[in-house]
């Protein structure tokens, strides 16, 4: 299947010049999160002390990046988290396998599950058991940081685009309640049918939804179509949208979900 980009995603002026000549990189970058310019955000006012940090709470952030990106790429955000709840968290930007991916004509990249077609939209066919293989292995990867002590409603997961989406499934097939998950740019990556399939107390994990209304690889659209699948799920969602913003993660959304997650976060004893 033919593979087509329909907007502009983040691009850096050195590395876009080398990807021009390699179509399989500039998918990955186009599919990827917008990381470097996030590092130019204005500094802000610490407020910790000895008191406040041995109050925090331990923490887990697992954040899950898009489609041909890596994990390490992506380890700036963390940076940008710096209240004094967030000193006990611990982060985790894992790298995707090496898979064919369909759209890009079953070549290898990093990738958590298959994606049939860009750009994603509402209607696009969904690869559940592509999806339910990658949930299996995020499940794996917070039971470990459960196990070590970290409590269940202290464990966020987010991702950008295709780990948006496996950000999505991998809460809702949690068989406990998170304390959050959000996704950005992301998409419904099964069918309503998978809805019975939830444990209940999945369900009551809060989820974020942040979307680009400029977004032309995964439209506005099939962000849209998150909230109502939710709904019907009986789960609770915050679902913002960003005029203007394409396939890309922004400022204004990072510094919200530092808020968000803080608002979450439960206090040591």
């Amino acid at each position: 299947m033919y593979c087509r980009t329909k907007g502009s995603a983040w691009r850096t002026r050195a590395m876009y010049s080398i990807l021009l000549t390699n179509p399989v990189a500039l998918l990955a970058v186009i599919l990827g999160s917008s990381i470097i310019f996030i590092l130019f955000l204005q500094p802000r006012h610490l407020s910790s002390s000895p008191k406040s940090d041995s109050m925090a709470a331990r923490s887990f952030v697992l954040w899950l990046h898009g489609l041909g990106d890596s994990g390490p790429a992506n380890e700036p955000i963390k940076t940008l988290f710096r209240s004094s709840e967030f000193r006990n968290t611990k982060w985790s930007f894992p790298s995707a396998p090496e898979n064919p991916v369909t759209c890009n004509y079953g070549m290898r990249m990093p990738s958590w599950f298959d994606i049939q077609e860009i750009p994603v939209t509402a209607d696009s066919p969904k690869a559940e058991s592509d999806v339910l293989k990658a949930v299996q292995n995020v499940h794996a990867m917070i039971d470990k940081e459960v196990a070590a002590g970290t409590d269940p409603n202290n464990v966020f997961v987010c991702g950008f685009s295709q780990g948006g989406a496996l950000t999505l499934a991998s809460v809702l097939l949690y068989p406990k309640k998170l304390g959050g998950g959000a996704v950005f740019s992301g998409w419904v990556p099964f069918n309503s049918s998978m809805i019975e399939k939830f444990p209940e107390d999945a369900k009551k994990t809060p989820i974020l939804w942040s979307h680009g209304m400029a977004d032309r690889t995964v439209l506005f659209e099939a962000g849209q179509a998150g909230p109502p699948f939710l709904q019907q799920a009986g789960v609770t969602c915050e679902f913002k949208a960003y005029p203007g913003l394409g396939h890309s993660i922004s400022n204004e959304e990072l510094q919200f979900l530092e808020s968000w997650i803080k608002t979450r976060l439960q206090s040591s004893s």
